[in-house]
């Protein structure tokens, strides 16, 4: 048919959304069709109207962020867990909301495991899950004490802790050292490697690395700002989850000098060296903590709905906002679909886990895909998904973050304060790329992937937002 024949014969109309417009058609003896459609979001509409006509919502939104935008970071000290955090003697730390050792996922479970050998609690795996079966070690989760770990997360108190401090607010962050890649504790292996590893990142890596912080700090030089090179490596091919190539690099460039000085045999100041420069993953649990101190900054804001948690232990995935404090909204954690090591397949992943989704949270890495095209050979896709999947997070965030620009999309500022009200709103999910952790104890690493929240999460947070805005 030609354009100009197109009102030779009665229309034909396809109608989408209110009714009103198909009832007055149809008085006419026109032909319609409905289409049943409406926006794809999720959760009460009441809910939904009761947070759009918050008045407290834009100021709070706006100070949330305003907070987050302004907390800096900077590496003060490294120290024993049991000297800088509430942990007791007979406590281990854990990515993701609170869990039971019966509920615990496989890699959680090795990773228990792992930490009592390490300590010398157990002397054998079954007196280890003996012992965590009773009650004899608490656990509790890495953020209800300033601090965050990668995959499992669990924090021993013989552990070192990079201690990191925001000039900002004076707040205070801490995570525990990188083991590497392969089979380490945070993956769920917890052998005889696993545990040399741990005794020597306790005895010398741990040891000259606080050495060299403090002993810069104390002879006049101004502390590492770490989030001037977070800010740095999405400008080098970084997003700052998956990839920190680049920033583990600049990391070791800022510590190298004093670690040299340090008053160690040349030995353990080589295999420090060695071990930092052949680890791909040494800044992560510097960015991390990052985050945290700029997240915790934003704490306690009510009215706002923008998350400062984003979480999992391999069981459960939980979130927090800004309006309601230190409570977790959560559901059961997704697997994560990508690329495989080896011969591993989907059937040997666990579900998600770990406390570094942190840094989606913060705004980058899922967020800023856009600035590491290379992640995708890691985690799956391709270049374009990269690029459209930052596009969408700008529609499920609260500002841009000046600080951590994206080249490639004209150094415009990562998306950044992940917004309840808009993830309900558009029925989109925050994207998050990750390891994965063998679903067996004891496996380690079996591929890396993408990943979103479960929804139930969000609902969840939607109805308490809403329900505070009821009450305030």
């Amino acid at each position: 048919m030609t354009l100009g024949g197109l009102l030779d014969g009665p229309p034909a109309i396809v109608a989408a959304g209110v009714d009103v417009f198909s009832d007055a058609l149809r008085a006419q003896g026109a032909d319609v069709h409905d289409v049943e459609w409406r926006p794809p979001h999720f959760g009460d509409p009441a809910d939904l109207a009761v947070l759009a006509l918050d008045r407290r919502r834009a100021a709070a939104n706006r100070t949330a962020v305003e907070r987050l935008l302004a907390a800096g970071s900077v590496l003060v000290d490294v120290r024993p867990a049991r000297e800088v955090l509430d942990i007791g003697d007979r406590m281990l730390l854990h990515s993701g909301p609170p869990l039971l050792w019966e509920n615990a996922s496989g890699p959680m479970r090795g990773a228990l495991i792992g930490a009592c050998l390490f300590e010398g609690w157990a002397s054998s795996v079954e007196d280890a899950e003996k012992i965590l079966a009773s009650g004899e070690v608490t656990l509790d989760p890495c953020h209800h004490h300033r601090t965050v770990g990668p995959m499992a997360g669990v924090t021993s108190p013989s552990m070192w802790m990079w201690c990191l401090e925001d000039p900002v607010s004076g707040g205070k962050a801490y995570c525990n050292l990188n083991e590497g890649l392969g089979k380490v504790l945070r993956m769920g292996a917890f052998n005889d490697e696993v545990q040399e590893r741990l005794r020597w990142m306790r005895d010398v890596l741990g040891p000259v690395l606080s050495k060299a912080v403090r002993g810069s700090i104390d002879a006049g030089n101004d502390p590492i700002d770490v989030k001037g090179i977070l800010a740095q490596m999405l400008q080098m091919g970084d997003e700052g989850h998956n990839r920190n190539r680049a920033g583990s690099l600049m990391a070791l460039r800022e510590l190298s000098p004093s670690i040299v000085a340090v008053d160690a045999p040349s030995s353990d100041i080589a295999a420090v060296l060695k071990f930092a420069g052949g680890n791909e993953h040494f800044f992560l649990n510097l960015g991390m903590p990052t985050a945290k101190l700029a997240l915790d900054a934003a704490r306690d804001v009510p009215g706002s709905t923008m998350l400062t948690v984003m979480s999992r232990n391999g069981t459960e995935f939980g979130i927090q906002t800004a309006g309601t404090g230190d409570r977790w909204f959560t559901g059961p954690a997704q697997t994560p679909v990508g690329l495989f090591l080896g011969d591993y397949g989907p059937e040997d992943a666990n579900p998600d886990i770990g406390d570094s989704a942190i840094m989606e949270t913060y705004g980058v890495g899922g967020f800023a895909m856009a600035a590491a095209p290379a992640i995708v050979r890691f985690v799956g896709g391709t270049v374009p998904d990269a690029l459209a999947t930052t596009e969408r997070m700008y529609q499920l965030t609260l500002a841009e973050n000046p600080a951590m620009a994206i080249p490639i999309m004209g150094f415009r500022g990562s998306p950044t304060g992940i917004d309840v009200l808009k993830v309900a709103r558009t029925g989109w999910l925050p994207q998050i790329n990750t390891g994965m952790a063998g679903r067996v104890a004891g496996t380690g690493q079996v591929g890396a992937g993408l990943v979103q929240p479960p929804q139930e999460c969000f609902e969840q947070a939607l109805a308490a937002l809403a329900e505070a805005a009821r009450t305030a």
